[in-house]
């Protein structure tokens, strides 16, 4: 490899701002917003959806089927085997 031309791949904390759930992974994006864990500074990345609060990951989605669309493909395709 090349020296000098991969980014600098680091600790940092994700924070879930639906939920405010947190967890320190590795990456490479960086934030100005920096919290210290175990005597070493890591920046603090908010997102604003993530798995934990997405509603197709925690089973809250509902479909939204207001023509019939959903139930017609599954009268003509989910029979099928």
């Amino acid at each position: 490899m090349k020296p000098d031309i991969h980014p600098d791949y680091h600790k940092v904390i994700f924070v879930d701002s639906a939920t405010g759930t947190e967890w320190v992974t590795r990456s490479t994006i960086t934030s100005k917003e920096k919290r210290d864990v175990d005597g070493e500074e890591v920046p603090v990345v908010r997102l604003e959806v993530s798995s934990v609060s997405h509603p197709f990951w925690t089973g809250q989605m509902c479909e939204l089927d207001t023509d019939g669309k959903i139930e017609r493909f599954r009268k003509r395709y989910g029979s099928r085997k």
